[in-house]
């Protein structure tokens, strides 16, 4: 550990509460990366077996090269949990378009009439990597452009050639990918929401119990007490007046008002270390060490401190690439801190995309919301620690 108690919260969160969504895009991104690097080395391979005149080698060979590049850095892919990078897909998509637009040079004019040329299966695969990879608004006008420079290139290379059908299907596919996810990334999005408040409500449930067990030993202790006086009494323990009895009389009445008086439920005093270590040992995958100071909160304080603990804990075990996690509370001149940390991979903020609920929606913005708190997330090569920070 290179510090006492650092979250990592991966290259990307999905961290708990955004799962679904990142699961999909980790799925969809190594489906493609597979697709289009086993693509390009069919094309390759095609391109070299059809290159018969009027192909040019001259043309062909640094097109192959540059085909060749993106279809290592497709596999590369393979081995990251992470979405496509947009540079890659935006850069295969100009290959590709600057190959469609050189056909004449490329493909062989029987290839071209059959509509079987290795560029054909190329640009296919190039609309649905842009369909998977960007959303409709991107991806489009990116299927149209390359669908487009197909169209014109085979023009240019057989004028005769009809392209109407062609273009249908180009059409056709790209509606489809972009049609089938946005489906699943609503999906998705679905799940994530049930998940943000199966977890609410578990926290709540959490709280409760904690409220109502903390409110049963105060009854139990005041029974117990008011009911040793009166039995005193009943006993003739006391049969003159007793200062003492006035005094304990006293105390047991001013402990039934505070009874009768005490907050509201949502303001009511939580033991948050109890809460802190149960929400600690439910994340399955994860041994946290925990140094929780006992300390009480009023209520919704407690479940701002939860909700946020629980999302960053959830991050480690999801993306830090490590089994073990530090969780810290502390009280200084009356502020009340809690830290999670780990020795994992770290992530640069700045490069968060707008969909990553879990860091600023379960962490920053549920801390900053609450009253008198707060949040800050350091994050580097030795790892990432969350600060969360809460002063009455």
């Amino acid at each position: 550990m290179a510090h006492p108690g650092s979250t990592g919260l991966g290259k990307r969160s999905d961290t708990r509460y955004d799962s679904a969504t990142w699961q999909l895009e980790k799925a969809v991104a190594r489906t493609a990366a597979g697709a289009r690097g086993a693509v390009g080395l069919v094309s390759v391979v095609a391109a070299a077996l059809g290159a018969v005149p009027p192909v040019s080698l001259a043309w062909l060979a640094p097109v192959l090269a540059a085909g060749l590049v993106w279809t290592g850095l497709y596999l590369r892919r393979l081995r990251r949990e992470e979405p496509l990078p947009n540079w890659l897909v935006a850069g295969d998509t100009a290959t590709t378009v600057a190959a469609c637009l050189a056909q004449r040079h490329l493909v062989a004019v029987e290839a071209l009439d059959a509509g079987s040329s290795w560029i054909a299966g190329l640009v296919t695969m190039t609309i649905i990597v842009a369909g998977v990879t960007w959303r409709p608004r991107v991806a489009v006008p990116a299927g149209l452009a390359v669908a487009g420079a197909y169209l014109a290139g085979v023009r240019l290379a057989a004028p005769s050639q009809d392209v109407a059908g062609t273009l249908g299907i180009h059409t056709v596919q790209l509606l489809a990918i972009v049609m089938l996810m946005t489906l699943l990334r609503r999906s998705a999005a679905s799940a994530d929401a049930f998940l943000r408040e199966s977890a609410r409500a578990e926290i709540a449930l959490m709280v409760e119990r904690l409220r109502r067990e903390d409110e049963l030993r105060q009854v139990a202790s005041i029974h117990e007490t008011a009911l040793h006086t009166l039995t005193m009494v009943g006993l003739g323990t006391y049969d003159e007046h007793s200062a003492t009895l006035r005094s304990q009389v006293r105390t047991d009445l001013a402990a039934l008002e505070k009874l009768r008086d005490r907050p509201r439920a949502e303001a009511a005093p939580i033991a948050l270390d109890s809460l802190l270590d149960e929400v600690a040992g439910r994340v399955p995958g994860l041994d946290v060490r925990r140094r929780l100071t006992p300390q009480t909160v009023p209520g919704d304080v407690a479940e701002h401190f939860a909700r946020a603990v629980t999302e960053a804990l959830a991050n480690v075990a999801l993306h830090a690439g490590v089994a073990e996690a530090v969780l810290v509370s502390s009280r200084h001149d009356g502020e009340i801190r809690v830290e999670v940390a780990d020795a994992g991979h770290g992530f640069d903020q700045d490069r968060l995309p707008p969909d990553r609920f879990g860091v600023r929606g379960s962490i920053l913005d549920t801390m900053n919301a609450l009253r008198g708190g707060g949040a800050r997330i350091s994050s580097g090569d030795t790892g990432t620690r969350v600060s969360l920070w809460w002063r009455p």
